[in-house]
């Protein structure tokens, strides 16, 4: 599930590394045993007969394909599919046999939020909406695990942690984003001695 080390940049490191919520599985599983059952009982009502085993067969196929074509692509889908969430940038990846995938530099998010209905707040999950300066900057993120735990730290990444402290989101000898700067805490105040030039000290 966590993407390999060999994509990663120099001193880029994984925070968050997740699948879309379980909750994506639940019409597979559901399908499969309404198909499961179904299935059975109908081969069990066959009338017996020389049509009996062939219909049996049909039935076991007809039943099989629609296990695999509604049921194990939406499984598929969801293992195949991340999202991570690096010191540098958020990386999406999605698709079975053709890969599709996105990666997003936190330089240029400009903004970060959720929303999670009743059920959602229930199962732990919600849909991350990001915002930012790229092409087709608006980006949604639907069925994310414990979003609000991803929302902050994404929020500390971009804006810094709650020790006031920049983000991660630049590198070191890159000067952030106006949004993104931490005001700065006043100079302190110097000492009575130091106002004092040592010319003034030897005039005494």
């Amino acid at each position: 599930m966590a993407i390999s080390a060999k994509l990663l940049g120099e001193d880029e490191y994984v925070v968050v590394s997740t699948r879309t919520h379980w909750k994506a599985l639940i019409f597979p599983v559901f399908l499969l045993l309404v198909a499961a059952a179904g299935g059975g009982f109908l081969a069990a009502v066959v009338p017996s007969g020389s049509l009996q085993t062939p219909a049996r067969i049909a039935i076991g196929v007809i039943g099989l394909l629609i296990v695999l074509v509604f049921g194990a692509k939406p499984f598929l889908n969801w293992f195949f599919s991340s999202y991570t969430l690096t010191n540098r940038r958020l990386i999406t990846r999605h698709g079975i046999l053709t890969r599709t995938g996105r990666d997003i530099p936190l330089m240029r998010i400009n903004d970060v939020s959720y929303e999670h209905g009743l059920i959602d707040r229930m199962l732990g999950c919600g849909t991350l909406q990001i915002q930012s300066a790229s092409e087709g900057g608006h980006v949604v993120l639907p069925d994310v695990p414990h979003v609000e735990q991803m929302h902050l730290k994404m929020s500390d990444l971009l804006f810094g942690g709650p020790d006031g402290k920049p983000g991660d989101g630049y590198l070191d000898d890159e000067a952030p984003p106006q949004h993104q700067r931490i005001r700065q805490q006043p100079a302190a105040e110097p000492d009575a001695e130091t106002l004092f030039s040592s010319e003034d000290n030897g005039r005494r």
